[in-house]
């Protein structure tokens, strides 16, 4: 039996992946990996795995993977702010998950992360932790926890910088993990080739 969280989970799935595919004629979130899973729907898979409620948020139009999302057991959250940025992204899923006690933010492009490293993430925001980050080789990865403490500054989010500026203001709890998944994201079409297995 895996660990059930607390938290509430919030995949971010409203970019355009421009770099993947520049005509935007195929979302890279749809991608098959080599077993045949969208990207998007093994991201959303490993996250649900721990906690009991994922919200994806997607843009508007994204019809195919809502569908997806919806198939993979999320409740979808259609932003029209999407292309302001993540940070206008963040916000709609948080609001959208209003009786949230906490949220552990994920990437829609990001398949590869252990189910290990969510459970890590989950169980230190669970015990208390204020903001939870994974750590790989030095470098900060995905995906991010935040308690209660952060819903305002989560839901006045906008632009394209996330939540970073939560990251540069508070103590974050940092998890080192033996886990590259928590850097990989899928970019380009040589990134999906490239993920960690």
């Amino acid at each position: 039996m895996a660990y059930a969280s607390l938290a509430t989970g919030v995949l971010l799935a409203a970019g355009y992946g421009s770099r993947f595919d520049p005509d935007g004629l195929h979302n890279k979130l749809l991608a098959r990996l080599p077993d045949g899973t969208p990207v998007a729907h093994e991201a959303a898979h490993r996250l649900l795995l721990i906690v009991p409620r994922v919200i994806a948020v997607v843009r508007p139009g994204s019809d195919p993977l809502a569908r997806v999302l919806n198939d993979a057991g999320c409740d979808v959250a259609f932003s029209k702010d999407a292309e302001r940025g993540m940070g206008a992204s963040l916000a709609a899923g948080v609001a959208a998950s209003d009786d949230a006690e906490s949220w552990i933010v994920a990437l829609a492009d990001m398949p590869r992360i252990a189910v290990t490293t969510i459970e890590a993430v989950a169980r230190t925001l669970d015990g208390g932790a204020s903001i939870v980050a994974p750590y790989y080789q030095g470098q900060r990865g995905h995906p991010a926890g935040f308690g209660p403490a952060h819903r305002d500054a989560l839901l006045a989010l906008d632009g394209d910088t996330g939540a970073r500026a939560l990251f540069a203001r508070h103590t974050v709890t940092r998890l080192d993990v033996d886990d590259a998944g928590v850097l990989a994201d899928v970019d380009t079409p040589d990134d999906l080739r490239q993920l960690p297995r």
